[in-house]
C-alpha cells in the first residue's frame, strides 16, 4: 500500500523552507550518525611494535597488541561504541588449532584492550578461516570433490563453542561468530551458558553474504580460501530477501542477541526489511572492505571528497535501519564529527 501524503501545491508548499538554514536542517534532520554507532574493526597479529601496512586498505594496519590497545584507548576517547578483533595466529593448521588457545592472539589482544581501555566494549570475531591452512570457516570433511566446501557443519559447532568460551574468559565483552555454520548461535550460547558466562552477548553474522567486496579484508587478516569459495555457506546474492529473513530468524531463535547484515551499502535493501520484520532487534551492518577501499582510492585520485562521501554512505546505512555501523572510517568519522 502506498504512503498517503498530505496534499498541497506552490506557492503554499515550499520545501526549501526546511532546507535554507543549517539550524533547520538539524532541527528536523531524521538519521542521526553519532561516533557510539560506530564499531571500528582490528587486524591483530603476534609480536611487538609490529605495524604493517594493509596495500588495499589504506590507513589501516595489522598491529601487535599492545598497538590494539592503544587504538582501543584512542577509540574510547573518541566515544566510539566498540571495537570488533580478528586475530593473525602465528602458524596455522586443518584444525584452526591456534584459535582454541587460551594464550592466542585473540585472547592477548583482549587482555590488552581491556586493560589500556577498561570502559570501551570490545567484540571479537569468532571464526577459523584466519586459522584453517586451507582458509575455510571450520573443520573440513571430505576433500574427495576440492572444488567443493566441505566444511563440516557440526562438527565446527563444538569448536565454535569452545572458541567463544576461550574469548569470554579473555574478558570479551561480546562475541560475533561470522562463519555461518548453521546452528552456530544455538551452540556458542550453550557453551557460555555453561562455562558461566550467561550475560556475554552475541552478536551473529545472520545474513553474510558470499560477496565479491571481501578481497581487502581477505588480504588484512590472510584467510583467502585455498580451495574452493565459501558459497556453500555463506548466502547466495541471488537468492530471494526472504532467505535473509529465514536466516534472521533462526539466528534470533537460538539466541542471538544482535543480528547483521553483510555487506552494507549493496544490501540496503536487505537491511531495511530486517528492520522492518523485526524492528524491536538491534540491528547491526558491516560497512565491508571493498566498499570503504573502492571509496577510498577514488578519494585519493580526487574524484570525490572523503568525508563527505564516508558520511553520506554511512547515513544511507543508518536510514535503512541499522543501529550499528562496523566500518573502518569509524575513527576518521569520530573526528569530522566533534
Amino acid at each position: 500500500m502506498q504512503e498517503q501524503f498530505a496534499l498541497g501545491s506552490f506557492p503554499n508548499v515550499r520545501m526549501r523552507r526546511l532546507r535554507l538554514s543549517p539550524q533547520i536542517r538539524r532541527l528536523v534532520a531524521e538519521v542521526e550518525l553519532a561516533p557510539s554507532h560506530l564499531v571500528l574493526p582490528l587486524f591483530v597479529r603476534p609480536g611487538r611494535a609490529v605495524r604493517q601496512p594493509i596495500a588495499s586498505m589504506p590507513g589501516h594496519f595489522q598491529i601487535s597488541p599492545e598497538l590494539a590497545a592503544e587504538e582501543a584507548c584512542e577509540a574510547e576517547r573518541l566515544g566510539l561504541g566498540g571495537v570488533l578483533l580478528f586475530g593473525i595466529p602465528e602458524s596455522k593448521d586443518p584444525m584452526g588449532s591456534a584459535a582454541l588457545r587460551e594464550s592466542g592472539i585473540i585472547p592477548q589482544a583482549i587482555r590488552a584492550c581491556k586493560e589500556a581501555a577498561s570502559n570501551l566494549l570490545v567484540i571479537t570475531d569468532l571464526c577459523f578461516c584466519e586459522y584453517t591452512s586451507h582458509g575455510h570457516c571450520g573443520v573440513l570433511g571430505s576433500l574427495k570433490e576440492p572444488e567443493r566446501t566441505a566444511v563440516d557443519n557440526d562438527a565446527t559447532l563444538t569448536q565454535l563453542g569452545y572458541q567463544a568460551v576461550v574469548h569470554a574468559r579473555a574478558g570479551a565483552d561480546m562475541i560475533a561468530p561470522s562463519g555461518m555454520m548453521d546452528g552456530m548461535v544455538g551452540a556458542i550460547r550453550h557453551a557460555l551458558d555453561t562455562a558461566g558466562f550467561a550475560y556475554v552477548p552475541i552478536m551473529s553474522y545472520a545474513a553474510k553474504y558470499a560477496s565479491a567486496l571481501y578481497g581487502p579484508f581477505r588480504q588484512a587478516a590472510e584467510c583467502a580460501p585455498q580451495f574452493g569459495d565459501r558459497r556453500g555457506y555463506q548466502m547466495d546474492p541471488q537468492a530471494s530477501a526472504a532467505q535473509a529473513l529465514r536466516e534472521v530468524a533462526l539466528d534470533l531463535g537460538e539466541g542471538a542477541d544482535i543480528i547483521m547484515v553483510k555487506p552494507a551499502l549493496f544490501y540496503l535493501d536487505i537491511i531495511r526489511l530486517v528492520r522492518d520484520h523485526f524492528p524491536g532487534v538491534p540491528l547491526a551492518a558491516y560497512n565491508v572492505s571493498g566498499e570503504y577501499s573502492m571509496l577510498k582510492a577514488a578519494t585519493q585520485l580526487g574524484w570525490l571528497d572523503e568525508k563527505s562521501v564516508a558520511l553520506e554512505a554511512l547515513c544511507s546505512i543508518r536510514r535503512a535501519g541499522a543501529n550499528i555501523l562496523i566500518t573502518y572510517w569509524a575513527k576518521e568519522v569520530a573526528h569530522w564529527l566533534s
